[in-house]
């Protein structure tokens, strides 16, 4: 099957433009590619193209100066036949309900393709986090928990951090929803900080996963990634994360761009040192061990291996024929989009799909959730090496479809995830 196949027309619900769909439009891209390979299940297809549940909440507030501000917050539920909704809660300027749909659909696909117990959810605020005070953010956070609270809880929806929030906002969350329920409940969330029920090892697992499969696939086609130079797009907890453990690993880390600017250096930048400038100056930019270039110039550096690790259509039709990479490793959530996915194809340029590649910390999140349920921990050891042992079985699997179908990653690892969600779908039927 062509990989540039013409999408057929949906029948849109109605709170959706057909003329901007936005990132829900590339994810039903994704789901026509897959559909031919679904045997007799594609009857169910349709499901994936809707989802279950979503509400739009209003999120007002008092501010620090009297006023009273309202904001509007997301909360998706993709599909949950395979068990309750899981996906992250991201604060930012842009968030829309589009943005969100994908999201909670990737995020079912990628819980799916790791096989955790789990459907897909996301939630979001289109709120400016730097632009408020911390009791601010934490009054947003609460009020944004209390809207939602009707459809969350521990065995129905179980949130995490992603753009722009963190362990904080996960405890602010797990408190605001105990203290509507009368009781301490752990599980409602996860990315917690440790001495609230959170794991060890959870904070570093998206980059790890990432690491994981890059380091997988590298072996696969033959990359030896000592001296191997790496670009990174966003240098939070993913990008940070992974561009550590493969500098660690003796890869070269040449250049990183985020919300700041874009630096390089050659030789390869000093990792522990950049991530201690960021920790205390919020972005890459002004780091001294590094030259400055323009952000344009970012995609075309030469490199064989590029993270892009920050928002999601970074990687587009415009730029990803300026691409040097052997391979991209997605540690973002939909960073690129069908029409450069088909560019980088013609390339050669393996592309790692989010859907597995950035599913280490969905993976650790279930950790933490039975370690919750259980009121038993694991060690950071335990953790780590039942996050790479899942991680690395899950790309195993999805590798050997790719091969077989002559289909790319991204492909594959819908085929291995649609398939079981669609089979949980038919084999709970249709209720009444």
């Amino acid at each position: 099957m062509s990989q540039a196949s013409t999408p057929p027309s949906h029948a849109l619900p109605s709170y959706l433009q057909a003329d901007h769909l936005g990132p829900w439009g590339n994810y039903l891209q994704q789901v026509d590619r897959v559909t031919p390979y679904l045997g007799h299940l594609a009857r169910w297809v349709e499901t994936l193209k809707r989802p279950k549940r979503i509400l739009i909440v209003d999120v007002p507030i008092h501010m620090d100066d009297g006023s009273v501000a309202h904001f509007e917050g997301y909360r998706v539920q993709h599909n949950t036949s395979r068990g309750p909704g899981k996906g992250g809660v991201r604060f930012h300027q842009d968030v829309t309900l589009s943005e969100v749909m994908a999201l909670s659909a990737w995020m079912s696909v990628k819980n799916a393709a790791v096989n955790v117990p789990y459907g897909g959810a996301k939630g979001g605020i289109r709120v400016d986090p730097k632009k408020l005070s911390l009791g601010e953010l934490e009054r947003v956070t609460r009020r944004y928990t209390s809207e939602i609270g009707i459809i969350i809880g521990p065995n129905k929806d179980i949130p995490a951090p992603d753009v722009n929030t963190n362990e904080q906002t996960m405890a602010w969350m797990m408190d605001t929803y105990s203290m509507n329920e009368g009781a301490t409940a752990t599980g409602v969330v996860t990315g917690k900080p440790v001495i609230l029920g959170g794991s060890l090892g959870r904070r570093e697992a998206t980059g790890r996963g990432v690491f994981t499969i890059g380091m997988e696939a590298a072996q696969r086609i033959g990359m030896d990634i000592r001296g191997a130079r790496i670009a990174v797009q966003g240098f939070g907890n993913v990008g940070g994360i992974a561009a550590r453990l493969f500098a660690e690993a003796g890869a070269r880390i040449v250049a990183v761009q985020d919300h700041g600017g874009t630096i390089c250096r050659e030789a390869g930048l000093d990792v522990p040192a950049l991530l201690e400038h960021v920790r205390l100056n919020g972005s890459v930019a002004g780091f001294s061990a590094a030259e400055t270039m323009a952000d344009d110039a970012f995609w075309s550096v030469p490199c064989e291996i590029l993270i892009p690790a920050a928002l999601e259509s970074q990687i587009t039709a415009a730029n990803a024929g300026q691409i040097a990479a052997r391979m991209v490793i997605e540690g973002a959530n939909g960073p690129t989009t069908p029409e450069a996915d088909d560019i980088l194809h013609e390339r050669n340029v393996l592309v790692l799909p989010d859907v597995i590649a950035n599913a280490g910390g969905v993976t650790v999140s279930y950790f933490e959730w039975v370690q919750d349920f259980s009121s038993f921990f694991w060690s950071e050891d335990e953790i780590n090496a039942r996050l790479v042992r899942i991680m690395k079985e899950a790309f195993a699997a999805i590798w050997q479809v790719a091969e077989e179908n002559k289909v790319s990653l991204r492909t594959a690892t819908f085929i291995v995830a649609c398939k079981r969600i669609l089979q949980a779908r038919e084999l709970r039927g249709l209720y009444p």
